[in-house]
């Protein structure tokens, strides 16, 4: 249990505009020490994916995947996906005062997106992180206090477009 009080605020919120919850919530990660810029977060997923374009641009070696065979829902319209495999990797979120690492299991996915991962509930519960869509804010208990991070409008705007 954190010992951290998680709260938002009026403060938080940075600008407005018309279609409040509409963005998605991207942010950066670093996994495996590789800055990820474009990582959904997803509290409607019961799903954390990397996907196989990622998984190649970070160089990692395919050999380390454990195989699996349980298929997923809904994530392409109207198709069923077997995930090449599930990958265990570290995940940090940081600022210039503050960060948190956790280790999380990934399914691989091979399809097309315009993300580079996916973060669902299950990394959302190990880094105890409380997402505000409204906000485009992920805030969480990291060593030095609340680590708040705030997701850019223009990249949030730039995936949604390239996932339609």
């Amino acid at each position: 249990m954190s010992k951290v009080l998680i709260s938002f605020s009026r403060e938080d919120q940075w600008t407005s505009f018309s279609e409040l919850g509409k963005q998605p919530l991207v942010l950066d990660a670093g996994v495996t020490g590789v800055r990820l810029t474009k990582v959904l977060i997803n509290g409607r997923s019961g799903l954390d994916i990397l996907f196989v374009s990622t998984l190649r641009q970070m160089g990692l070696e395919f050999g380390k995947i454990k195989p699996t065979k349980s298929p997923f829902y809904k994530i392409v319209q109207g198709n069923t996906v077997i995930p090449l495999g599930t990958i265990s990797l570290p995940v940090t979120f940081r600022t210039p005062e503050n960060y948190r690492t956790e280790y999380i299991t990934f399914e691989i996915a091979d399809f097309d997106t315009s993300y580079h991962a996916i973060l669902g509930r299950p990394a959302l519960a190990k880094f105890m992180a409380v997402p505000h869509y409204v906000y485009l804010l992920l805030k969480m208990p990291g060593p030095a206090g609340v680590l708040s991070l705030r997701s850019d409008l223009r990249k949030s705007f730039d995936c949604d477009q390239k996932a339609i």
